[in-house]
Parts: structure tokens; sequence; C-alpha cells
């Protein structure tokens, strides 16, 4: 059976400006699935950088309470491992498009918390979090602070997945992706070069014009995403 594509996203759509207080935030949206990201920077640098000259850059993420279907606890006694490895995911994407040695010592914090989450949360996050950075970035070398621009390149995500009719879906709602039987999550920078790509099998092994077909899908889609990130950033 041939392999249908629908490579075309969800409504997208990011909202930059929504804190007072970070030096960037943004609310990204794809589809109903809604995360408030703000980026923060803190004059200083993790113990094992101190006196190297260059700078960090994390993350963190959470989901609140209600933004799922049953309410979920908050993580009080620390970050789950589902937690953990999308913090550790979205932190070495948006490293991946750094220069740290332009940053100087200092960190830059991202903030992901996820209000609404109907599939693709992290992958909402990480190209949210490329404009709070992108935005951050400007207002320290607006104040003077940074000399360089330390951004070597856009950053956008996208999630695919292959059903049991053969479609290739870009951009999963929850629905589709708890009923995908090959999932797949892209992290791309802007100018097309791939970053991270995390694939799973939930059933029945994927064979290779499955994978050329997901990549290929979220290519298409992940140019709508940079539109779109473009377009906010040209609003500030």
């Amino acid at each position: 059976m041939s392999l249908i594509k629908r490579d075309t996203p969800r409504v997208i759509k990011f909202t930059p400006n929504i804190n007072p207080y970070a030096y960037g935030s943004v609310l990204a949206e794809f589809g109903n699935t809604k995360v408030h990201i703000t980026a923060s920077v803190q004059e200083s640098v993790p113990p094992f950088l101190k006196g190297k000259g260059q700078g960090w850059m994390t993350a963190e993420y959470a989901m609140l309470p209600s933004s799922t279907h049953t309410r979920s606890e908050r993580e009080r006694k620390g970050a789950s491992g589902r937690t953990q490895e999308i913090q550790r995911l979205i932190g070495r994407s948006l490293r991946s498009i750094m220069d740290l040695n332009k940053l100087g010592e200092r960190t830059i914090m991202i903030d992901c918390d996820v209000i609404v989450a109907d599939g693709g949360t992290r992958t909402t996050s990480i190209s949210g979090a490329y404009v709070a950075l992108e935005m951050a970035v400007r207002r320290l070398m607006k104040e003077g602070l940074l000399k360089q621009n330390p951004i070597k390149d856009g950053l956008c995500a996208i999630s695919v997945g292959i059903n049991s009719n053969n479609e290739v879906i870009a951009d999963l709602n929850y629905e589709e992706d708890s009923s995908c039987e090959t999932d797949m999550n892209i992290v791309m920078t802007s100018s097309g070069k791939f970053v991270e790509v995390q694939g799973t099998a939930e059933k029945e092994p994927f064979a290779m014009d499955h994978l050329t077909a997901l990549i290929s899908c979220a290519q298409t889609a992940l140019k709508v995403v940079v539109k779109q990130q473009q377009a906010a950033l040209e609003t500030i």
C-alpha cells in the first residue's frame, strides 16, 4: 500500500512579548497545544565554565496541572524522567545553533511551561524557544552587552507519524499521536540541517521508505514553522 502524505501542519502561531519581565517571551501555539516560553539572562555560568570566557544555554520544561485531560501533579520533588529528557532535548537543540564563545560568561535560561497539551509539546517548545532566544539576544545586543550575535542559525521542530492507514501525518495532535504505529520528532535548523531525529516503532518495525517519507513530510511542514517564526520576529 502506498503512503499518503499530509504534510500541512496545524495552525501555527507565535505571539511575542507576552511577559514584560523576561528578556524574550512568546506564546507558541501548534493547533490546540499552547506553551508559554520565556528567556531569562543570568550574568554567571555553571561552575564547570567559570573563567573560560564562554556562556551557557539551558532549558527547563513543565506541564501545568490542567494542561491535560486529567489533572497532573506538579513535580515538586524533582523532574520526572520524561521531563528531564525533554529539558535536555530543548537545551542541546538550542546550543547546536549557538556560538557560546560569543555569549560571554552569562547564561540564557529558557523556561517552557505547557498550558494546553494536545500533542507535540516538546517540538512546540523548541520552535517557540528559538523565538524567545532570538528576542533575548537582540535585547542584549541593543543594550551593548553583546558585541556579536551568537546565534548561527534558526531552529525549528515538528512531530510526524504514520498511522494504520499508511498516512504520513505532520504535527500530530494527541489523538493522532496515540494511534500512530510509528512516530518521530525532528529538530532542524532553519537552513535545513538536522539537529536531532527521534523515531520509534510503536508496533511493527518501519522500513526505509517509511523513514524517508517521515523526514520528507517533516521538511515540508517545517518550512511553515520557519515562516511563522520569521513573521513573529519581524513584529518586535
